[in-house]
């Protein structure tokens, strides 16, 4: 068979398989700020869909004006998830195709297109997912940070005693860590690394694809000294170093004796706590559960 009879049969086999199916939920990744970051098959199939499921109608239309597209707008997001999700469902079921876009980004990522995935696989309806922009890889291409192994945590829970304790088991964490914050509460949350972590590098990302992108890489110290001088704006990606998969350096001493010796040469309790952490290569939250067990 020659090569061009197969590049044929390839050709048309891809050309129907990208036409819109009923009964269909696709998930349609979006630019995450450069209207442009957009594949040529997210438009084929937003122009085709029957309807569009948006996390923020206002928003999405100024995409689907840019290029054209006029479709029917479904709202559909964290505070409406159970009734319109059943409501888009029972739209599928009946025959019709549908695209869930968020408000920047890949569905399902951070946002509650994974509760619509969820129920249509119940439902026995089909999911596919065109890939596209997502701010998590975006940000942690630009990092300089280790991109072989990484994970992925999202946004922070807000209550202050869950918060601390996720933080406390990521701070074990050797693969690179990226997490979500917006600008009102990134100081809080740098306090709250720093103290879990101890003084890690960290990549701020925020604007990106945008003319104002900027990716910024400090230890969490220097953050904290940064942003209480320069008021945080808009959306954050953080992209924190991994912890140190060496072997802990061997002391000749607990850690509360080393803290201990830090305090008998005239450091304060807090002090002499940072100092023995840093000596060892511990967030200074491990050091202070030692010594007040």
């Amino acid at each position: 068979m020659s090569s061009k009879k197969t590049n044929e049969w390839e050709s048309k086999d891809q050309s129907e398989h990208n036409r819109v199916e009923p009964m269909t939920l696709y998930l349609v990744a979006t630019p995450i700020g450069n209207l442009e970051d957009i594949t040529y098959r997210a438009v084929k199939v937003l122009s085709e869909v029957d309807f569009i499921a948006a996390e923020d109608t206002r928003n999405t239309p100024k995409l689907l004006q840019k290029y054209g597209i006029k479709k029917p707008l479904v709202s559909y997001f964290e505070h409406n998830k159970r009734e319109r999700g059943e409501y888009i469902v029972s739209r599928l079921e009946s025959g019709e195709s549908c695209a869930l876009v968020t408000d920047a980004g890949t569905p399902a990522i951070s946002d509650p297109g994974e509760d619509l995935v969820a129920l249509c696989i119940e439902r026995g309806i089909k999911v596919t997912s065109l890939p596209g922009a997502c701010a998590a890889i975006t940000a942690l291409t630009l990092s300089g940070l280790s991109t072989k192994r990484f994970c992925f945590e999202g946004f922070l829970t807000y209550a202050k005693g869950s918060k601390k304790a996720r933080l406390q088991e990521l701070a074990k964490e050797t693969r690179t860590v990226i997490i979500y914050e917006a600008p009102h509460h990134l100081c809080a949350t740098l306090d709250d690394l720093y103290e879990a972590f101890g003084d890690r590098r960290v990549a701020f990302c925020r604007e990106l694809t945008k003319i104002n992108e900027e990716a910024k890489i400090m230890t969490l110290s220097e953050a904290i000294a940064y942003y209480n001088e320069n008021k945080p704006r808009g959306e954050f990606v953080l992209v924190i170093e991994g912890a140190d998969d060496k072997p802990q350096a061997e002391f000749d001493m607990s850690i509360k004796e080393h803290v201990q010796k830090y305090i008998d040469e005239g450091k304060s309790k807090m002090d002499a706590i940072k100092a023995a952490a840093k000596d060892r290569g511990l967030p200074k939250s491990t050091v202070y559960a030692e010594i007040n067990k």
